[in-house]
């Protein structure tokens, strides 16, 4: 008996010790900050931690790094107040995963003074991948109190590899 209790507490403590889970917004300002346009890629700086499960998310780098090899679901929504006719992409963002593009976010301009874009994944990474969001260069992303851009990731389940 002794022995399946030590056995189920592991499999409890294992169990815990996978779950993953964060999601963040840019900031917590009462008044619209934007950030952009820059004239290269810079890494978008989410610091408003809405969960940060596992504390695998950092907020001093941007960066959530895989804590297990697994499915994962990632999501990110941008979103960008259109001041200036002249920059084609108001609104637009790239998921990367150790470096390479996941999705991208393009949002053109249009005749209204409001931009936006959304995009979730299910993506397979392993124990150390890197997960960022990028700001194009050209592009701009605006946030307030209503934490219009939002990144977000949760592990679905591990596997082996």
């Amino acid at each position: 008996m002794h022995h399946v209790l030590t056995e189920s507490k592991m499999a409890l403590n294992n169990f815990r010790e996978s779950r993953s889970a964060f999601s963040v917004a840019i900031n917590s300002n009462a008044r619209m900050l934007c950030f952009g346009p820059f004239g290269d890629d810079k890494r978008i700086p989410f610091k408003h931690v809405f969960i940060n499960l596992g504390d695998s998310y950092s907020t001093d780098t941007s960066i959530f790094t895989a804590p297990r090899s697994g499915v994962y679901s990632l999501a990110v929504t941008i979103y960008s107040v259109i001041d200036s006719p002249i920059n084609p992409f108001a609104a637009c963002a790239n998921l990367m995963v150790n470096g390479h593009a996941v999705a991208v976010l393009p949002e053109h301009t249009s005749n209204d003074h409001e931009d936006s874009s959304t995009v979730v994944v299910a993506v397979g990474l392993k124990a150390g991948d890197q997960v960022v969001v990028l700001l194009p260069a050209g592009c701009v992303i605006c946030d307030n109190l209503s934490h219009f851009n939002t990144f977000t990731g949760f592990l679905l389940h591990t596997t082996d590899s």
